[in-house]
């Protein structure tokens, strides 16, 4: 048998203050900690052994600690989407959920579709993702902040809207100085930074959030990374009926930093114009143009980091 066929896949349910996990070698559920102490002690009991994965679902950040702490370990982990696991879960007849239960479920899952592993990260890249995550909080609080200033009318908690603003704001602008010297000093990624910002809307910023969230970018096919980022339009048709075209994807902040990058593309004179020209005159609405328009933007840059060339223009 393969390695990856010989492995098995510890299950884990992540929340702000535990974790729970199943091990299917043992058949033993446990709750610990998420904490540092706990999580090193949990590493210590399982470094050495080759044929085990953690798998865990993403999202919230609450998995980055045990992530972080096992491969520093170097322990195999994985990292599954949420919705994926709860279709299995209705596929197998299982309609009740515990964090027990969901652990296990996430095992089960994996020993069936034998998720890839996450690449190891260096302590530099670990802080890269840190950093860009902590952008988009601050970008997140802004924005709510800014939503109730339009609904705030009496004086005084507006003035105090306003400095929370303005004092964001500086802390963004500091965030944004760390990523421009991170990237400068960044030697390993320095080719891949310097495709990136050859592209059409790819500034210092959206390069940073690509590296740091889109790690497969040159590593996976076109279609894969359609669907990795959300921009492949997923088919629910059934016999002869035909529903609507949805899109899926767990990288919301990269469709997010694509979706502006494609704009600047459209509305300026980059390679995405005529392409969302020649969508809209086959009668294309706007939204699907779009979506087409950042899916070639992706997949274009993708195939030029495999094939390590510049973003032409022209």
């Amino acid at each position: 048998m393969s390695t990856q066929e010989s492995k098995f896949y510890v299950g884990v349910d992540v929340a702000l203050r535990h974790l729970d996990l199943f091990d299917p070698k043992s058949g033993k559920s446990e709750r610990i900690k998420n904490d540092a102490v706990a999580t090193d002690s949990l590493c210590q009991r399982w470094k050495g052994q080759s044929d085990v994965m953690f798998v865990m679902e993403a999202g919230g950040g609450n998995e980055e600690l045990l992530v972080s702490k096992l491969q520093q370990a170097s322990i195999p982990c994985a990292l599954i989407i949420a919705r994926r696991v709860r279709d299995f879960a209705n596929s197998i007849g299982v309609d009740a959920t515990s964090d027990q239960i969901d652990a296990k479920l996430i095992s089960q899952f994996a020993a069936v579709l034998k998720p890839d592993q996450l690449p190891a990260q260096s302590d530099d890249e670990r802080k890269h993702v840190a950093l860009v995550t902590r952008r988009f909080q601050v970008v997140d609080i802004i924005s709510q902040e800014r939503n109730r200033l339009k609904v705030t009318w009496d004086q005084e908690p507006r003035s105090s809207i306003q400095k929370v603003i303005e004092l964001l704001g500086e802390e963004l602008k500091s965030i944004d100085a760390k990523l421009v010297k991170m990237l400068a000093s960044d030697t390993k990624n320095k080719r891949k930074v310097e495709i990136l910002r050859s592209a059409d809307g790819i500034g210092d910023v959206a390069a940073s959030v690509l590296l740091a969230q889109l790690p497969e970018l040159g590593k996976i096919n076109r279609e894969q990374m359609a669907k990795l980022v959300g921009v492949a339009p997923m088919n629910p048709d059934s016999g002869e009926s035909s529903g609507r075209r949805s899109l899926y994807g767990r990288r919301s902040n990269v469709r997010t930093v694509l979706h502006m990058a494609t704009l600047i593309s459209i509305r300026g004179n980059g390679k995405m114009k005529p392409h969302y020209a020649h969508l809209k005159s086959e009668g294309k609405e706007s939204r699907v143009a779009l979506v087409a328009c950042m899916r070639k933007f992706i997949t274009t840059l993708n195939h030029l980091i495999k094939t390590d060339q510049l973003w032409e223009t022209k």
